[in-house]
């Protein structure tokens, strides 16, 4: 699904559905709350206050580079979102044969970081990651679930977005209570210099890590000057048509999919026929892009690759490094 535009301003329908919003809070809160198993490697939980689009793996991909020059040997874990794959059995995601259809697109960028395993329960993926030699495990969107028993908990938020009309779903954004998600939040990491996201920082009372979606240079050099068709299906596809406008494309069309769209072959027409009328290049996000598979090369579309910056990460290194430590003291611990 897209964010409907209702939910970022506190309007009539928002408060219309807001009894089904405080029923959905209520049941999240209390999941929030609730106890769960440890992993026996340190574990990583990355959420986001909203139900997409807040930049959590980004901030999962770099945590998992940050750990690897560390020395460390992360694995992620994910339950891939909108795969077809059945079954109840996790199993490690292999580039060479998987696709999006079968694990997700996330799973796809995940793979390309880190060794990345696939299935709904947490504590067996954990444990596969220790069988295959993880010292450490970041679960990419495993707050809210609470699956397993976090060691560090980090939570992105959207500066501009913020948690919209901060209300539940469906009568907003949120996921669950925004004091309830601050409060299991270790570390808060705001992406851009947006007011909303400060304004929440700054009640939170916890460390604050202040971060920004750096393009890649080569490809927002090759986007200086060029008049573009933008495309997106992902949960805030605004995001994507501010960047590219940032790095210098005339956006001549903007296309807005749902999130996690499995495009068709009357998408590709659209695309294709707008490409045509309008003189322009195809580009998308790289989440879309793991979408396409051969379609990608036979429109001939670009993508605007990101990484998460953080403009300081003194806090979440030593964050990293207690974490290790702790889980040293919890293996000698008799």
């Amino acid at each position: 699904m897209r964010a409907p535009a209702f939910w970022r301003e506190d309007g009539a329908t928002a408060r219309l559905l807001s009894p089904l919003g405080a029923l959905y809070g209520a049941i999240a809160r209390k999941r929030l709350a609730r106890e769960a198993p440890h992993a026996n490697l340190p574990t990583i939980v990355v959420g986001g206050l909203t139900a997409g689009g807040d930049g959590k793996t980004p901030l999962a991909i770099a945590l998992a580079r940050r750990l690897k020059a560390a020395g460390e040997r992360p694995a992620l874990l994910t339950r891939g979102y909108r795969r077809r794959r059945g079954g109840t059995s996790c199993f490690v995601v292999d580039l060479t044969r998987h696709g999006a259809d079968e694990i997700g697109d996330e799973a796809l960028l995940l793979a390309r970081v880190a060794p990345t395993i696939v299935g709904a329960d947490r504590l067996a993926s954990a444990d596969l990651a220790q069988r295959l030699g993880a010292t450490v495990v970041i679960l990419d969107d495993g707050f809210h679930s609470r699956r397993v028993a976090p060691d560090l908990t980090l939570i992105v938020i959207d500066s501009d977005y913020g948690a919209g009309n901060s209300r539940c779903i469906p009568a907003g954004p949120l996921r669950a209570p925004l004091d309830a998600q601050l409060a299991a939040a270790d570390i808060l990491v705001v992406i851009g210099d947006g007011l909303r996201g400060r304004d929440i920082a700054a009640r939170a009372n916890k460390p604050v890590l202040a971060a920004r979606l750096a393009p890649d240079a080569n490809a927002a050099d090759a986007m200086q000057g060029a008049r573009v068709v933008a495309f997106a299906g992902i949960a805030r596809p605004e995001k994507f048509f501010n960047l590219l406008e940032a790095c210098g494309a005339e956006v001549a069309a903007r296309v807005s999919f749902a999130d996690h769209r499995r495009f068709t072959q009357r998408d590709y027409a659209t695309l294709s026929k707008l490409r045509q009328e309008q003189g322009a290049r195809l580009v998308t996000t790289e989440k879309d892009a793991a979408r396409m598979g051969g379609q990608l090369a036979t429109l001939g579309v670009d993508t605007l690759p990101v990484t998460l910056v953080f403009d300081d990460a003194v806090v979440l290194d030593a964050a990293l490094r207690g974490l290790r430590k702790a889980d040293e003291a919890r293996l000698c611990d008799p």
